[in-house]
């Protein structure tokens, strides 16, 4: 996997997180550097090590789907995005306004917000490519975004939040259709 599709993965995962940083930036009142440093940590170390344990969960099913790992990759990078399109556009319920830098609820939202790289984790280990590169890559660029969306939340507010989340979604399903289609047309359709 090249450098630019690490990169695309590493937005779409963290959108996600991205929409959080942004509702959270809306409710904090004060000490924003400080507390975006902190949203911004959390998340990005959530996001680099949900998806190293999946691709050390994968390395054992390696030998397994070694003949159908592109179908694989293509089921969950499906399955994930459309989930995280799907939720962009549910309507929810006005939730309780929590504090988004006690430390129960962060690492509640860290968690909540890096299943999906657990996922695509055990994708990345039936590809070929540095893993350690590429969760340093989603880790960074995770951490970097959410710092500016609860810096920026104040400023665009909720009308964004779903829609980023549909945004990275729609990365997750490309990547994953790219990777299929490369596969099928590399070995002839199998």
């Amino acid at each position: 996997m090249n450098f630019a599709q690490t990169f695309l993965i590493a937005v779409a995962l963290s959108m996600d997180a991205l929409a959080v940083s942004i509702a959270s930036g809306i409710t904090l009142k004060k000490s924003k550097l400080k507390n975006a440093f902190k949203i911004a940590f959390f998340f990005g170390i959530f996001q680099l090590f949900m998806p190293l344990l999946g691709a050390a969960a994968g390395v054992f099913l390696k030998d397994l789907l070694s003949e159908i790992d592109h179908w694989v990759i293509f089921a969950i990078l499906l399955v994930v995005g459309g989930k995280m399109i799907y939720e962009a556009f549910i309507i929810k319920e006005e939730e309780e306004k929590l504090d988004p830098t006690n430390l129960k609820t962060l690492i509640f939202l860290s968690i909540a917000t890096s299943i999906d790289a657990f996922a695509v984790g055990i994708s990345l280990s039936l590809l070929s490519g540095n893993i350690y590169l590429a969760v340093t890559i989603i880790g960074i660029v995770t951490f970097i975004l959410c710092f500016i969306g609860v810096m920026i939340g104040d400023f665009i507010g909720h009308f964004f939040e779903e829609k980023i989340e549909a945004f990275g979604g729609i990365i997750l399903v490309g990547i994953g259709i790219k990777i299929l289609l490369e596969h099928l047309f590399s070995k002839g359709v199998s």
